[in-house]
């Protein structure tokens, strides 16, 4: 019986039962198809507020001082005194106006946010290139803000109230060489942003020291509470009912004329009229006069002298799960806050019921999709002194840990959206470190997982930090000697490799064998993998002699107690293989490099990812000895098998698309000058090397590759007699 199973897009495989017969598998990869570009467009992820009250001239101010193609305007006032509401207006103002005209809007709390934003208008501006892994999605964007045949913009960066946000270097995601996409390291974002001509740039803030960096002092728009009459206004738009005059000039006073503060007033009494008239409510305010000190003490808290209230009223209520936003104020899926009982129908009414309260009060805000949810900072301060007065902190940021290490995924390329939309709320996570055994072991295993997917996106900092953390609880929790315990240095040792911290990865190391060796023995592979990593800090280091007695030493272990065909005693050869090419030893690094191939498509198939690691080591060697047909027939292989394995958008396809033969010449070139100039050479790490103390030169390199006609009249002047063997500009000019 023959099955031919086939599936509608990208195959991973196919899973049967037990089949008699031959069983087929068609693998079908999905056409590129062009994407059209879209029409003027806005992303305001806010609705239009019906009853927005306009202040008079504020409008005029930014109409005006905007007026001038590339300006750039501040509005800065404390929370809640209505800064977003009117950037959100002056958006749907514009589209209607100038439907031609842009309206772009980024979330600018935090770094993580802005990149999120930054990739969220890549995807909806449908600009080419975004989907690269590799890609530089800030000068993807600046690229795009500057080109005058998109027309004219409005970009809105929402609450910057912390300068490091734009000012810090901007994430670079490697590709290979150390390199961001536009060839400058450690840009910060608004050094992305800041240049255009084509649009007007609008921020937020509550710091004037903050915008004071980015916009001339003529610039800022103080945005200040409400006058009586608007504040007035703006309350009896809201209740929706008539109220005794007097009453409400006295509340609205009372609540210093916050626009946020006065919504939510007037929310809070809409609900309960009849029953609560305005004269009860300011009665009630007005009584909780022991708590308004402290909650003025913040940046004149006017905002949350009603939140005592309004935290009576809800703490009355049954469900309470609205607490888990009081940790974390960045967006929170629907999904990810069915901590317990996913299925259970109850649990989901629940929810519901607490969203409605939440959003009755405006605590939060809901993205136009409803999938998303946002508290305002103030809010959740307040909030937290809520719970904390109530002894009930502790409890939700369990609550939010728990919920969050059920969601947070691995670290895989397919999952890179989620873990990015969830890892601004890990870094949150990371200090709130549990007291209970159960909760702490989810809360190492949340920082594991999330300093992994740092690792991945080249965030050594994150990494770093969030490694550290969950070694020192995995030693709280089960002792320094534990598998777990050294399994967590591990990861903090590579953390500390890809880093370029060789010293601190060397002390870690040498104790992580150490303790191997006591506790498993000199022959378990965990002891060797150890030795392994050592190995590599030394052969990062220039130190060969070392790394090569080390690398023999496991080599030679691993094929006694595992034999030669063993995956680790294949690991091992091959980083004495990588050893011995970086000393110039060609003959035996491609002895082992031969072998290990042969082993492993034996062993694993000619598709594995390792087999084909494996050959790449293999070409990369010919490259070296300069059989440059060898070479190329090999990374042509790799190219193809991990095209149709993977599929072409998975990073590893994705990084050797993009390096054809001449870009593998290149990148031979900056390794090789590289090294001549440090005195040592690193090819596993390459990228960390280059990236710290030789990018010039690979920026030049590429710049270069574009204009391959100037690199052969240099005729190669940048390298001594060694690399003779790259003159072979015949073979690239007719190419």
């Amino acid at each position: 019986m023959a099955t031919s199973t086939s599936f509608g897009g990208v195959n991973s495989g196919i899973q049967t039962s037990i089949l008699n017969g031959t069983v087929n598998a068609q693998f079908h990869l999905p056409p590129v198809r062009p994407e059209t570009p879209p029409t003027p467009l806005s992303t305001v992820p806010f609705r239009r507020d019906p009853e927005f009250v306009d202040r008079g001239t504020l409008f005029d101010q930014i109409h005006e001082k905007g007026s001038v193609p590339g300006s750039r305007i501040a509005l800065v006032g404390l929370g809640g005194v209505g800064k977003s509401q009117l950037a959100i207006e002056y958006c749907y103002r514009v589209r209607d106006q100038s439907p031609e005209t842009w309206v772009l809007w980024i979330h600018a709390s935090n770094a993580t946010r802005i990149e999120q934003s930054c990739r969220d208008l890549a995807d909806r501006l449908r600009i080419p290139g975004r989907q690269d892994p590799e890609a530089n999605v800030f000068k993807l964007l600046h690229d795009w803000l500057n080109d005058e045949r998109k027309g004219k913009w409005v970009l809105i960066l929402d609450n910057l109230d912390d300068e490091k946000s734009l000012h810090t270097p901007s994430p670079v995601v490697p590709d290979g060489l150390g390199n961001d996409q536009s060839g400058t390291p450690g840009r910060s974002i608004w050094a992305y942003l800041q240049e255009n001509l084509n649009g007007l740039i609008i921020i937020t803030s509550r710091s004037r020291r903050v915008v004071s960096r980015m916009v001339e002092d003529s610039d800022i728009i103080p945005v200040e509470p409400m006058d009586e009459t608007h504040a007035i206004t703006l309350f009896e738009k809201k209740l929706g009912a008539q109220a005794a005059s007097e009453d409400v000039i006295q509340l609205t006073a009372a609540l210093e004329f916050m626009p946020l503060a006065i919504v939510q007033a007037a929310a809070y009494i809409k609900q309960r009229l009849p029953r609560l008239s305005v004269t009860q409510y300011l009665e009630t305010f007005r009584r909780s006069d022991h708590q308004k000190t402290s909650l003025l003490q913040y940046e004149g808290g006017q905002l949350r002298k009603e939140f005592p209230t309004v935290f009576f009223e809800m703490r009355r209520r049954r469900n309470t799960k609205y607490a888990i936003f009081s940790v974390s104020n960045e967006d929170l899926r629907m999904d990810a806050s069915d901590g317990e009982s996913s299925a259970s129908d109850s649990v989901v009414d629940k929810f519901e019921d607490d969203i409605l309260v939440l959003k009755e009060y405006l605590l939060i805000s809901i993205s136009p999709d409803e999938t998303k949810f946002e508290m305002h900072r103030l809010v959740q301060l307040a909030m937290q002194e809520w719970l904390r007065a109530h002894g009930q902190l502790e409890k939700w940021q369990g609550q939010f840990i728990r919920i969050l290490y059920s969601k947070f995924p691995l670290g895989t390329f397919e999952n890179w959206p989620r873990c990015q939309l969830l890892f601004a709320h890990v870094q949150n996570a990371v200090a709130h470190q549990p007291d209970t055994k159960d909760l702490l072991g989810e809360w190492i295993s949340l920082l594991q997982q999330a300093a992994s997917f740092a690792l991945t996106r080249g965030n050594f900092v994150d990494s770093r930090r969030m490694a550290h953390k969950a070694a020192i609880g995995q030693a709280k929790l089960f002792g320094p000697d534990n598998k777990k315990t050294l399994d967590s240095f591990e990861m903090l040792g590579v953390a500390y490799i890809l880093g370029g911290q060789w010293k601190q990865a060397e002390e870690l190391q040498l104790q992580v064998i150490k303790t191997h060796k006591q506790v498993l023995g000199p022959e378990h592979p965990k002891t060797l993998t150890s030795m392994n990593n050592l190995a590599s800090i030394y052969q990062d280091q220039g130190r060969w002699g070392e790394a090569e007695e080390l690398g023999v030493q496991v080599m030679d272990t691993h094929k006694q107690v595992l034999g030669s065909a063993h995956p680790d005693t294949l690991t091992s050869m091959n980083n004495l293989a990588s050893i011995y090419r970086d000393q110039g030893r060609w003959g035996e690094a491609e002895e082992l490099g031969v072998q290990v191939m042969d082993t492993h498509k034996q062993v694993l198939g000619s598709a594995h990812p390792k087999t084909l690691t494996s050959m790449n080591n293999l070409a990369f060697t010919h490259w070296e000895q300069g059989r440059w047909k060898e070479a190329e027939e090999l990374e042509v292989q790799v190219m193809d098998t991990r095209k149709q394995v993977l599929g072409p958008e998975h990073p590893d396809t994705l990084s050797r698309k993009t390096r054809s033969a001449v870009d593998e010449l290149v990148f031979l070139c900056a390794y090789h000058t590289t090294s001549e100039l440090l005195g040592y050479r690193q090819p596993d790490y390459i990228g960390s090397m280059v990236l710290e103390f030789g990018f010039q030169l690979v920026e030049l390199f590429y710049l270069l590759l574009e204009f391959k006609f100037i690199l052969f009249e240099l005729g190669f002047v940048v390298f001594n007699s060694k690399l003779l063997l790259f003159e072979v500009k015949v073979q690239f000019t007719t190419s």
